[in-house]
């Protein structure tokens, strides 16, 4: 057998279900994309966010995850270019002008580039390569075959329970927020709002640690 055991399974799945739940630096993106911009933009936004956690178990049962563990000149890299890069868009966003231009949300929100953006923010967090590379091999059983495909197998496994729960957060934000993308003073606030979020995760993002 190539795949980890059921009892396995079914354990990772609700450890990973646990961890899911908890809102991070994806779910706060998540979220704020729901409530700028809306529903779809908000189920959108979760699958780059779990497109980006592909490439990471991809790098993990490659291997690179380690390097990253390893190499604090690597990791620092990684870590500054992705804070760098939630900071602008965060900035960006702020003096932004079109919200009070268009604040009756006639223009549709550009999907493309919220899915980018979802797969750089996870993609350019280093704190999500060390949690896969730490979390993912303590469900890897050696009797049971190839280490690297049972650890791509429990990554996939753990994107789609995260995606789930993502996709939940995603629509209740856009239910609870229905209300307030009327108005061009609620369109400032979610624009201020939304844009400090991004600049937030940028400086979380830049204070990580590798032991963190």
């Amino acid at each position: 057998m190539v795949f980890p055991s059921l009892q396995t399974i079914a354990l990772f799945s609700l450890a990973s279900v646990a961890l899911a739940v908890v809102p991070g630096p994806a779910v706060t993106y998540v979220v704020a994309q729901s409530v700028d911009k809306g529903r779809r933009a908000g189920l959108v936004s979760a699958l780059g966010v779990s497109s980006g956690g592909l490439v990471h178990v991809t790098a993990a049962t490659a291997g690179l995850s380690a390097l990253v563990a390893s190499s604090a000149t690597a990791f620092t890299t990684v870590k500054l270019v992705g804070a760098a890069y939630l900071v602008i868009v965060g900035i960006r966003r702020i003096l932004a002008r079109e919200d009070d231009l268009a604040a009756d949300g006639a223009e549709p929100a550009p999907l493309q580039k919220v899915f980018v953006q979802g797969v750089v923010v996870n993609v350019l967090n280093p704190k999500t390569a060390l949690f896969f590379l730490a979390f993912l091999p303590q469900f890897v059983d050696p009797s049971r075959g190839s280490a690297w495909l049972q650890i791509a197998f429990l990554g996939i496994l753990f994107v789609a329970i995260a995606l789930c729960s993502d996709a939940a957060y995603a629509l209740l934000a856009d239910a609870l927020a229905g209300r307030l993308r009327r108005g061009g003073a609620i369109a400032q606030i979610r624009r201020f709002a939304t844009g400090g979020i991004f600049v937030a995760l940028g400086l979380s993002a830049a204070a990580a640690h590798r032991g963190t």
